[in-house]
């Protein structure tokens, strides 16, 4: 069968140097802070913060647009023309970036786009998942890849606690803003993906440490998880004995594999200083 190759929005959160060695071609997003638009990940996500700080701006995000991924597309199909490509999409309920790409796979009979319902580590989980099942299955069509990453998408339960609630509302994402803004700052809202969008569901109260550890226990069900991995992901400022704590618990619960990522600029621009998010897959 032709080569598969794997594509999705730099919002997904793998590092560079990961996804050049995985074999993911990334496709930027965009931030804007005050004048100036950048690339996400041309700073890192602690320079962003500081350039915001020091010019009294929240950043702004914007979705990968049709003419970024015509480049990457043309770019893949230049030096393999019978490789497929699969575009595991960032949640479309949140950005306009899967639109942009089935905009650009117009006249590429090449491109499939599948859409995770995800954001951040959840996008990247299926993202690597459906990786490492096209390894494992050579002979699969990009047809067949991309049902794969459907299903697996649709497992995978993702939600974090935003460290700086100023910069959710600023973003304008969450489709239950009432929620978020009848909290007080000492109560830390849980943010779920359900069914591709950002909801609000439940108040967590104390230290991010405590609210961190509730927040695990409140995700991952009793029975009925895969133990094989639990991803975190954290943005600049996240204390690193919550870490260690929300580590330690995870693996206490059965998860084989604990691993852990930064937020790039896009997520720390919607989630603010000081956030942490989980992802896994159910059974």
């Amino acid at each position: 069968m032709s080569k598969i190759i794997i594509t999705a929005e730099t919002g997904c959160d793998i590092p560079a140097a990961e996804a050049a060695e995985l074999g993911v071609v990334l496709v930027p997003m965009h931030v804007t802070i005050g004048n100036k638009t950048i690339d996400d990940g041309e700073l890192s996500a602690a320079e962003m913060l500081e350039q915001c700080r020091q010019l009294g701006v929240l950043p702004k995000t914007s979705g990968c647009t049709p003419h970024d991924f015509e480049v990457v597309f043309d770019r893949i199909h230049e030096k393999d023309p019978e490789a497929q490509i699969l575009h595991i999409a960032y949640s479309a309920a949140t950005t306009c970036s899967l639109e942009s790409a089935v905009t650009a796979a117009e006249g590429r009979d090449y491109v499939r786009t599948v859409d995770t319902r995800h954001v951040t580590i959840g996008q990247g989980l299926v993202v690597r998942e459906t990786l490492a099942w096209v390894g494992e299955h050579p002979d699969a069509s990009v047809d067949d890849a991309r049902a794969f990453a459907e299903s697996f998408a649709a497992r995978v339960r993702m939600a974090f606690l935003p460290g700086d609630l100023g910069y959710l509302r600023a973003g304008g994402r969450l489709s239950n803003v009432a929620f978020l803004g009848a909290t007080l700052l000492k109560i830390k809202p849980v943010v779920e993906l359900l069914e591709g969008k950002l909801v609000a569901t439940k108040k967590l109260r104390g230290s991010m440490s405590s609210a961190a550890l509730a927040l695990l226990e409140y995700l991952v069900p009793s029975e009925g998880f895969d133990p094989s991995r639990i991803v975190f992901v954290k943005s600049p400022g996240l204390p690193d004995p919550v870490r260690a704590a929300v580590s330690e618990r995870a693996r206490e619960m059965g998860f084989a594999e604990v691993e852990w990522y930064d937020t790039g600029d896009v997520i720390t621009s919607h989630c603010g200083p000081g956030a942490l998010g989980i992802a896994f897959a159910v059974a």
